[in-house]
């Protein structure tokens, strides 16, 4: 999944996209290199980021949807949001997937709103919003916390006839450092869901402030971390760099062999 930021505030500087033209060549770029499908996103999730109106994200977002689509007319889009009516326009506009960082928690109506569109859906595992969530790592069990927490969503959707479901555990979103790994480690814990994993580490601060370096120095870093997460059952991975993530996947499937 190659990551096209139409934000003006995400934590990675280059993956911020300020014109049409460069828009459209990331997307080329990424779908050259080898990407399944392009996650559009219009609201920065980063620790303490500043709430952004529905207006304001439907502004930066259905613009760019639009222009992708008219020029990648077969392309998959999934869209980042946690805003039910968002994710009901941008489906209708041909959208084939929503990514919700907030399991519908953030929204009542967006499991409605997948049921009576059936398309695949993403849940994400987290505890607040991106301005609270870094005091709110606090876990009795914290796998076992987090497969429960999932495992609940994932009932109620299946209640309404959803079943498509992807399941994220949450790099970084209430979850320190030592627990991101930990969850790395224990990944296939998971699997009891019963639903593919997708694994959003690229370029985060789980890796660039163990390697003690800026994000656009975090490239090898994402890489080991994604190769460890394709070994313990990650189906899907969320990234900025498709090419190398790419090449990450086509050794792993063959040590998986």
């Amino acid at each position: 999944m190659g990551i096209l930021n139409v934000t003006p505030d995400s934590f990675f500087n280059k993956s911020r996209v300020a014109s049409d033209e460069k828009m459209l060549n990331k997307v080329a770029s990424m779908l050259s290199d080898g990407a399944a499908f392009i996650d559009i996103g219009a609201y920065s999730s980063r620790p303490g980021a500043p709430f952004v109106t529905e207006y304001e994200e439907q502004s930066r977002l259905f613009p760019v949807l639009k222009l992708v689509l008219n020029e990648f007319p077969d392309v998959l889009i999934s869209v980042d949001t946690f805003r039910s009516k968002v994710a009901s326009s941008a489906i209708d506009m041909g959208a084939a997937i929503i990514n919700d960082i907030s399991a519908g928690d953030m929204d009542a109506g967006m499991f409605d709103v997948i049921a009576e569109q059936q398309v695949p859906y993403i849940m994400m595992h987290k505890r607040g919003t991106p301005q609270t969530m870094n005091s709110l790592n606090n876990y009795k069990d914290l796998i076992l916390d987090i497969t429960d927490e999932l495992q609940l969503k994932i009932n109620r959707l299946e209640k309404k006839g959803v079943n498509d479901i992807i399941v994220d555990p949450g790099l970084g979103f209430a979850k320190d450092t030592k627990q991101n790994y930990e969850i790395i480690k224990k990944l296939k814990s998971f699997e009891i869901l019963g639903h593919p994993i997708l694994i959003g580490a690229s370029r985060k601060s789980m890796i660039y402030k163990v390697l003690e370096c800026a994000p656009d120095e975090a490239l090898n870093g994402s890489t080991v971390v994604h190769t460890a997460s394709l070994l313990g059952g990650a189906s899907i991975l969320r990234v900025h760099d498709v090419k190398e993530a790419v090449e990450a996947v086509k050794i792993t499937n063959l040590l998986k062999k």
